[in-house]
């Protein structure tokens, strides 16, 4: 297929068949991408609790590295399906090559800087004296491979906003299987401990950044030459619009880990390792209805770069309307079988007390997560930056952490556990009025 036959299947195509078909291999990309950290989880939980929390710890470490990564895949990315919307296929491809080398530069940045100061970010992250060893072990050898890791974000996500979701899936999901396998050799067959844990998430990222790679040179995907490297200001900029939201929304999801980690170290190593895995498993549910968004992405970018607002419009309602009901559908499961989910992951009563708790807590309002993220994407998308980067710190930033430095104070560790679903609510709220302010503004009829 060529860029010509994307094109005319972007913009003319039933909305629902579309982006289903975008949708799928995006999901299944996120979860994989998420999964790297939940697998950690559950194979270190079986070491001890303190391991268990120094996962925890360093989920803040993984989500900097993924926001940066984001931040170049989403800002190349939404510029580039706008191109090919508009059919201007020179400069995306120029846009790709720009977006992945700036990526490369900053991840060998984030790992020199990051092993130097392992030890001061473990505990800024909510280390205590016992789990110190662990999050240091882990983290060092996951900073290393950050330039790898945003890279692959990169790859995966300009393949996505090509229209080619599926090409990149195959390699985010060769990775994350390659990373199940080798958790439990590394860590029990070679008695690596906690750092095989990590070394095989950079060996699993390296394997998955290889195959992305070789994916963008079929089916008419743009490819990455250093000759095309143009970081011109211009450029510069439009990777700062349309990234920022990302970068922001997983900046503000790890300083409100990190503020999460350290309310909850007030209530002992348990109350760490049980709000960790309800972190975990939160941001595994969530990535789900991100990766449904990101099929609706393209079809958003490529229609309103194609002045189609119709499409864009129907592209929108579609995607609230699986994401709620999916969200709902998560909720339900997740309550009812709370104990048996934290279970898996620690097999420690005070862990599960408290796991168990927080997550009966979160279900109550996770199903209005979905119009978060699909307001979020569409304003992002649009170059509508002001609107989308409120949107992408209002769920883990805006609200969640002011709400972890008031609720706790008050009601203890029961204050603790309602502050994501007081933090939900104040998000949905949010959404509701920038979604309904953007499509007031936007045209009613479509660009001849």
């Amino acid at each position: 297929m060529d860029q010509d036959q994307k094109v005319e299947r972007m913009i003319s195509a039933p909305i629902p068949r579309l982006i289903f078909s975008l949708a799928v291999p995006s999901i299944i990309s996120m979860l994989i991408t998420s999964f790297y950290n939940t697998a950690d989880t559950y194979f270190v939980g079986k070491i001890n609790t303190e391991a268990t929390a120094a996962v925890g710890i360093n989920f803040a470490v993984m989500s900097i590295i993924q926001a940066l990564g984001f931040f170049f895949g989403h800002g190349s990315g939404n510029y580039i399906s706008r191109k090919l919307g508009a059919k201007d296929y020179e400069e995306a491809s120029t846009m790709a090559s720009t977006g992945f080398f700036l990526a490369w530069f900053a991840g060998c940045i984030v790992a020199v800087l990051g092993v130097i100061f392992s030890s001061q970010l473990a505990v800024f992250m909510g280390s205590t004296p016992t789990i110190l060893p662990y999050a240091k072990s882990y983290m060092s050898i996951i900073l290393i491979g950050a330039p790898i890791m945003m890279c692959a974000l990169v790859m995966n996500n300009q393949l996505r906003f090509q229209g080619s979701a599926s090409y990149g899936m195959v390699g985010i999901v060769s990775g994350g299987l390659l990373n199940v396998v080798l958790d439990p050799i590394l860590m029990f067959v070679f008695k690596m401990g906690i750092a095989g844990a990590a070394w095989a998430t950079i060996i699993s990222q390296a394997v998955s950044l290889g195959l992305l790679l070789w994916m963008s040179h079929k089916g008419g995907n743009l490819q990455v030459h250093w000759s095309k490297f143009k970081p011109t200001m211009f450029r510069i900029k439009e990777i700062l619009a349309g990234g920022s939201p990302s970068l922001f929304r997983q900046g503000f999801g790890s300083i409100g880990t990190i503020v999460l980690n350290v309310a909850a170290g007030a209530y002992g190593d348990a109350a760490i390792a049980g709000m960790s895995i309800v972190t975990r498993l939160s941001f595994f549910a969530s990535a789900a209805m991100v990766g449904f968004g990101q099929g609706y992405q393209p079809v958003c970018g490529f229609n309103y770069g194609a002045g189609i607002y119709k499409r864009v419009r129907e592209g929108f309602k579609f995607s609230l309307v699986v994401m709620s009901f999916f969200a709902l559908f998560i909720s339900i499961v997740g309550f009812l079988n709370a104990d048996s989910i934290i279970q898996v992951f620690r097999d420690d009563p005070a862990v599960i007390k408290i796991g168990t708790w927080a997550l009966k807590a979160q279900t109550y309002t996770f199903f209005l997560t979905g119009l978060v993220v699909i307001s979020n994407m569409t304003l992002q998308t649009t170059r509508h930056t002001k609107g989308a980067i409120l949107m992408a710190v209002a769920r883990r930033g805006l609200y969640l952490i002011p709400a972890l430095f008031i609720l706790p104070p008050l009601w203890g560790l029961n204050g603790l556990v309602w502050c994501q679903p007081v933090s939900d609510v104040c998000a949905f709220l949010t959404a509701y009025v920038l979604s309904k302010l953007f499509f007031k503004h936007l045209p009613q009829q479509d660009r001849q």
